[in-house]
């Protein structure tokens, strides 16, 4: 791979620092857009150049790719209808302002990176969801679907995007692992409602190749699922996660619990996305953690 010069919003969060830490070890020249510029630089090194706003970056400014990722937390605060509005506005309308930085540059970037989740296709069961699947309606779901139609904008500037439906993420230092291992530790996890509903997850490691794999490949573009091939229940979730902490899993949450303690956000946690990656399996990706317990293995003889 070539060095690319990248911009990147939501550089600091669990997927965005793992990224850049992977582009700097390949020699890339990194650039975050960042409320905070200083406490960027101290997190993610002095290697990368950090700055406020999209308006402090020249119009002469040449990037070979852009990655957009940032977004208000999901499970920060209930979804109050104003919460529920920074949600979209953190998502959306930062994604209307990059489109309208790409517009005003000079030289087009090759290539636009834009997140997006699997929430894309609503509570759908037992359903077996590819990237060509029709959707259910819900929060999560329009969220996603706005956010995306804001990044395909770009392609009418003559910028090839490629959109990533990203699943549950596993790693260290964050993600999902990072809510469920405390009470896991403990032997006090268990399934969440019947612990029926799919989970699909991704190893952070197949996570950052997805992303390489799309600046290599400039044939790719549109939505690709970032799950791997064999998504799990949420009881054999939990079963797994248990037995490699060599602990019980005798302590469900049931749903009656959970959908007035969290509201409108219980969708995210009992609705069922049973996803396969069709799009990147058909293009060669090679999953290296197609399996779950590998990848608990590995993360958590890590942590």
């Amino acid at each position: 791979m070539t060095t690319k010069n990248i911009l990147i919003t939501g550089g600091t969060g669990f997927l965005g620092s793992a990224l850049i830490a992977d582009w700097l070890a390949q020699g890339h020249q990194v650039t975050v857009i960042s409320r905070d510029p200083l406490a960027a630089m101290q997190q993610l090194g002095n290697q990368i150049n950090a700055v406020s706003s999209f308006n402090l970056l020249s119009t002469s400014a040449q990037f070979d790719v852009i990655v957009n990722l940032a977004g208000a937390p999901l499970f920060s605060s209930r979804w109050s209808e104003a919460r529920k509005q920074q949600i979209r506005d953190s998502r959306i309308g930062l994604t209307q302002q990059l489109v309208s930085f790409i517009a005003s540059l000079q030289h087009k970037p090759e290539l636009l990176i834009s997140g997006s989740a699997i929430g894309i296709y609503g509570d759908q069961g037992d359903t077996v969801l590819t990237e060509q699947s029709t959707s259910q309606a819900d929060f999560g779901q329009q969220l996603c679907s706005d956010w995306e139609q804001a990044a395909l904008q770009a392609e009418s500037l003559g910028v090839r995007v490629c959109l990533i439906r990203t699943g549950l993420v596993l790693g260290n230092h964050g993600g999902l692992l990072q809510r469920m291992l405390p009470a896991f530790k403990l032997g006090l996890g268990g399934c969440l409602g019947n612990g029926q509903q799919w989970m699909s997850w991704i190893h952070l490691s197949d996570w950052l190749a997805i992303l390489n794999t799309f600046i290599d490949h400039p044939e790719l573009s549109g939505a690709f699922n970032a799950t791997a091939p064999n998504p799990v229940s949420n009881q054999s979730f939990s079963q797994q996660l248990a037995k490699q902490l060599h602990r019980p899993a005798l302590l469900p949450v049931p749903s009656f619990v959970l959908k007035p303690l969290l509201g409108e956000m219980s969708e995210l946690i009992l609705g069922s996305q049973r996803v396969m990656p069709e799009r990147l399996l058909a293009a060669g990706f090679k999953f290296q953690y197609p399996d779950l317990a590998p990848a608990l293995q590995q993360i958590l003889n890590r942590h």
